[in-house]
């Protein structure tokens, strides 16, 4: 057949590497669209002008735009049949990526899990560069996948890699250009707090919410270029009432811009420590997020930028003043749809 339905569980082995098809060149277009789906307004990825002034070309895009880029490349040979992404581990974004640069991604299996039921567990290692070959990021992720047929014996090839528990600082923004903090305007950024502002433990409630429709969830997807079944698609559980499933990446993407009000200088995301998708979301869904600060760190060879490692937690349609989290009992509350475990740079 010249057409596929995509790769289910038995189609994968330990060490199959895939060389993703449609690179993108990514447009200024792209950008406003995915400003337009989010509403980031973190000014380095904002205003050339400002970008120029601090040291960078100009201005870089948003670093989930380019994640999300690379994963949705990903899913036609290795996620058209998965049900959930399960978590990240070890996400590094290497070097920034500009308009009228080209993405491309290779994704190789790293892991195979057989949970016995009807799908089983894949676990993958996926690599984005732009022009040149330059890296721009790498990460693991682990999702479930349907098998083709049902009431095989257990798979036989089992292995489940070592996944790192965080980036080390020393690994963060070394590709990045170096800022000149003189022309660092916090009345253009949008605060005046920068990293020695933070404290530990503190926490941060992003106050905000942003309501994904069905038109959001729809052009999400194929704004992406994510072709996975399930988005978008009505369900028929009982969670969702027929109501779409929202993609996991937009939610994030939309968590992360939420920080602005609260962490709006921490202009670049280094790193994915870990996370997962707690619960689904689906249309019709108002997101919000809040934050705690788990880590500072100061960067070997860079006086223009530290780090700040966060905990960011996004609910469904319960506002975050209270920062919703886990019971009494360590279950997440039924609002908790994200848990996120993020190294951001910000300027000194």
């Amino acid at each position: 057949m010249k057409s596929s339905g995509g790769r289910y569980f038995e189609d994968f082995r330990v060490g199959q590497v895939f060389r993703h098809a449609s690179p993108r060149t990514v447009t200024d277009g792209d950008v406003a669209f995915y400003r337009a789906l989010t509403g980031s307004r973190f000014v380095l990825q904002s205003s050339d002008d400002f970008a120029h002034a601090v040291g960078h070309p100009m201005a870089p895009i948003d670093d989930f735009l380019a994640f999300n880029i690379v994963f949705a490349q990903s899913v036609p040979d290795v996620g058209i049949n998965a049900v959930a992404n399960l978590g990240y581990a070890g996400c590094r974004f290497i070097a920034p990526v500009y308009p009228g640069e080209t993405i491309s991604a290779v994704t190789e299996v790293i892991g195979l899990r057989d949970t016995g039921g009807r799908t089983g567990v894949v676990y993958l290692r996926t690599t984005g560069h732009k022009d040149g070959g330059v890296e721009v990021m790498d990460f693991a992720r682990w999702q479930t996948v349907r098998k083709a047929e049902e009431g095989l014996p257990p798979f036989s090839e089992q292995l489940v890699p070592p996944l790192p528990a965080a980036v080390p600082a020393d690994a963060l923004g070394a590709r990045l250009p170096v800022l000149d903090l003189s022309a660092w305007d916090t009345g253009l950024s949008g605060s005046r707090f920068r990293w020695g502002d933070y404290e530990l433990g503190e926490r941060i409630d992003h106050v905000d919410g942003v309501l994904i429709d069905e038109g959001t969830a729809m052009m999400a997807a194929r704004f992406f270029g994510n072709p996975a079944r399930q988005h978008p698609l009505p369900f028929s559980d009982e969670r969702s009432r027929g109501r779409w499933l929202v993609p996991g990446g937009i939610v994030m993407a939309i968590a992360r811009a939420l920080t602005f009000n609260g962490l709006a200088n921490a202009v670049h995301v280094a790193a994915i420590n870990g996370g997962r998708y707690v619960g689904p979301v689906f249309t019709g869904s108002t997101i919000h997020a809040w934050s705690t600060i788990l880590g500072k760190e100061l960067i070997d060879g860079r006086d223009d930028l530290g780090a700040l490692r966060i905990r960011l937690v996004g609910t469904r349609d319960q506002p975050a003043a209270d920062f919703p989290d886990r019971d009494d009992a360590g279950a997440y509350l039924p609002s908790v749809v994200l848990d996120l475990d993020l190294w951001l740079l910000m300027p000194r």
